[in-house]
């Protein structure tokens, strides 16, 4: 019998929370054990992995919800620490260098970037579970418009170009090791004084397409960049680490559920990839879907749901 689910709608704004309740039927009764709220931050590919993860929860008997919240780190771990939220997908590197204070911890390799990851979240009770093969890394893109004027294929050839170029992206870029002090450190360029901070998503978008800034920091994932037919720098002196998806759970919740709870998220986890998570991305991006709406979608293809 196919399992129902009783849900709200999450849209662009993310400004309503979605509420999933599995109804036991068949040979999947309701789980016994605490609400699973999961926090999503404010960009479209963080609202579609909350609802993959909540949906395929809900349909094994979980009670899930899913909670919106603000862009920033801070807001995510306070969310945790007032328990408004058990669970979010987040990022294994950037994650860890936020958490680090940027000491550069963070390496290429997923696994070993997530077991240090662990190290820091022990101390906030906090538990990483198994990367998902899906990276989502910070993207400098330009338009080809100033690629061929500037001679850009790669980050390094914006050195010397920091007094006419505009750099605009999310606010972290500042801060985060793999914007700004990434460049810094690794590429020897200082945009901190041309930089142009915005909302993540479409409004970097819109600034880039209006020439308000002239590279724009996306995420790598992003459909928006093929659809455009933009120039994604590369990264040739390998600043970015391993930014996998990573979900992170309290160690309460991890406690409640054990190793069938564990073994069902991880496994939800390994059958996202990069490509589709970029496919994900380009249908909300270019086609202005739901992500609850897309989220269903990938889960019956995959097997998680019923279609």
């Amino acid at each position: 019998m196919r399992r129902t689910f009783r849900k709200g709608v999450i849209g662009a704004t993310l400004l309503a929370a979605v509420t999933l309740a599995a109804c036991g039927s068949g040979g999947d009764a309701a789980q016994e054990g605490p609400a699973i709220s999961i926090g999503a931050q404010n960009f479209g590919e963080s609202a579609i992995l909350a609802e993959i993860y909540a949906q395929a929860l809900a349909a094994n008997g979980y009670e899930v919800s899913v909670q919106p919240l603000g862009g920033f780190r801070d807001i995510v771990l306070g969310s945790f620490e007032s328990g408004d939220i058990n669970f979010t997908p987040e990022y294994a590197a950037s994650m860890l260098e936020y958490l680090n204070e940027q000491a550069g911890e963070a390496t290429g390799d997923a696994a070993e970037t997530t077991e240090t990851l662990q190290g820091y979240l022990d101390d906030l009770g906090l538990v990483a579970y198994t990367p998902s093969p899906a990276v989502d890394t910070n993207a400098f893109v330009v338009t080809p418009e100033t690629a061929e004027a500037h001679g850009l294929q790669a980050i390094s050839d914006l050195a010397g170009l920091e007094g006419e170029l505009t750099l605009g992206g999310p606010p972290d870029c500042e801060t985060n090791p793999f914007c700004i002090p990434g460049l810094q450190r690794v590429y020897g360029i200082d945009f901190s004084g041309s930089f142009t901070p915005l909302d993540a998503g479409s409004v970097t978008v819109q600034a880039l397409e209006s020439g308000e800034i002239d590279i724009a920091i996306l995420f790598s994932t992003s459909g928006i960049i093929a659809d455009k037919g933009w120039v994604l720098l590369e990264d040739d002196q390998s600043m970015l680490a391993a930014d996998n998806v990573v979900p992170v759970v309290s160690a309460d919740l991890d406690q409640a559920y054990g190793d069938e709870f564990r073994s069902l998220v991880d496994e939800i986890s390994a059958a996202i990839s990069t490509e589709e998570l970029t496919e994900l991305n380009r249908q909300f991006d270019i086609e202005t879907r739901d992500p609850d709406d897309i989220a269903a979608d990938w889960l019956a293809e995959e097997g998680f749901v019923e279609g």
